[in-house]
């Protein structure tokens, strides 16, 4: 099976004079530090397919991101295939190899087909239902599901899109979804089984670890019926596979406006409160971060000087979006952070980046003061 290696990986990073900056290792991978989303809001309209991000991706690894995060229902499979194609044209020029890039997908949401189907009801009962990947009984909303065969039968469905013959990271995504209706202990149970097959998952090569990808799960209060421990979760992952399962990563938002994973103590590990960042780091899991731009809500309003003055004290940096990707790319316990674009020019621009060094920890935290 092909999928990135601590060789390869490490390799890719040496292309760039910056390598030791911008570039951390988790689980023997060295991560760039900026990671390239793919997600566009509401995927049902048109408008979402008159573009493509074959060569924004291209772009991106040209300029020293090796992490390509997607999910088998943005845009309803078109940024998968569209990844592909990039992947594939580049592999071609030999300008890179499949080993030094970190791939991520996601599953939980069903994915309609594109062109869409004219009756998605009618779809859902044709492709899963009558299948019997899941019941009425197991699907949320209309749109989420989390039944094991479901998601397995997704994974095959993103390999075929990416074009690959394994995935680096496969993320649950939002099981949050189901926490309402199921209650926390009936949760954990579906989690088990879930665990249980992307374990099987591992071992026959389709995925080489797996993870969790929330919303606000991690961060809402305890009390909250939407509340998810993580510590939980590893503990379910140790009671199926031992200290050698492969559940290794989270992915939850941290930008500019929505600090809680750093800030907030809403976990529990070994009977002590922490923020999300330091039971990621205690549990052993490699946390990515998303929404780093807040899908350009963040820039409704200038930022404040001080905080330009902290993020980029010789000012080499042009604008906010620089800022707020400096920001995340320079936060301790954070190995990678997200941000979605499909304009070589911008993705070129936003990595400029790279060029100064990320914010010590003194002076980093003082932006919490700001």
């Amino acid at each position: 099976m092909s999928y990135a290696t601590a060789q390869s990986t490490l390799n890719y990073a040496k292309k760039f004079s910056y390598y030791q900056d911008f570039y951390i290792k988790h689980n023997d991978l060295i991560f760039s530090k900026l990671g390239l989303g793919t997600f566009n809001k509401e995927p049902y309209k048109e408008e979402n397919y008159v573009f493509h991000y074959i060569e924004g991706v291209k772009e991106a690894i040209r300029n020293g991101i090796n992490l390509i995060d997607t999910a088998s229902n943005y845009r309803y499979g078109q940024s998968e295939k569209e990844i592909a194609i990039a992947i594939k044209e580049l592999i071609n020029d030999g300008e890179i190899s499949r080993e030094e890039l970190i791939v991520c997908s996601k599953a939980g949401f069903i994915q309609l087909d594109y062109p869409f189907p004219k009756n998605p009801y009618t779809w859902i009962e044709d492709n899963i239902i009558s299948k019997k990947l899941a019941t009425r009984e197991d699907i949320e909303l209309d749109q989420h599901c989390m039944t094991p065969d479901f998601l397995e039968w997704s994974c095959k469905k993103s390999l075929n899109n990416l074009q690959l013959d394994s995935i680096d990271i496969y993320f649950l995504h939002n099981p949050e979804m189901q926490l309402i209706s199921l209650g926390y202990k009936k949760f954990l149970k579906k989690i088990e089984k879930v665990f249980e097959r992307f374990e099987k998952m591992v071992n026959s090569g389709q995925i080489k670890y797996y993870g969790v990808a929330v919303w606000n799960a991690l961060i809402n209060d305890e009390n909250s019926k939407e509340h998810i421990n993580l510590e939980d979760l590893v503990k379910i992952a140790v009671k199926i596979a031992g200290r050698d399962h492969k559940f290794k990563y989270i992915q939850t938002p941290f930008n500019l406006a929505k600090t809680s994973i750093y800030t907030i103590p809403t976990q529990i590990v070994t009977k002590e409160r922490c923020t999300v960042v330091q039971a990621a780091h205690r549990l052993g899991l490699g946390l990515i971060s998303s929404s780093s731009l807040l899908q350009m809500n963040l820039f409704k309003r200038s930022f404040k000087s001080e905080i330009g003055y902290l993020l980029d004290s010789k000012m080499v940096l042009e604008n906010d979006i620089q800022l707020a990707l400096q920001f995340v790319r320079s936060t301790p316990g954070i190995i990678s952070s997200l941000f979605a674009s499909k304009v070589p020019v911008h993705i070129k621009s936003n990595l400029e980046i790279t060029k100064i060094k990320s914010v010590p920890r003194v002076k980093y935290d003082l932006i919490y003061k700001v």
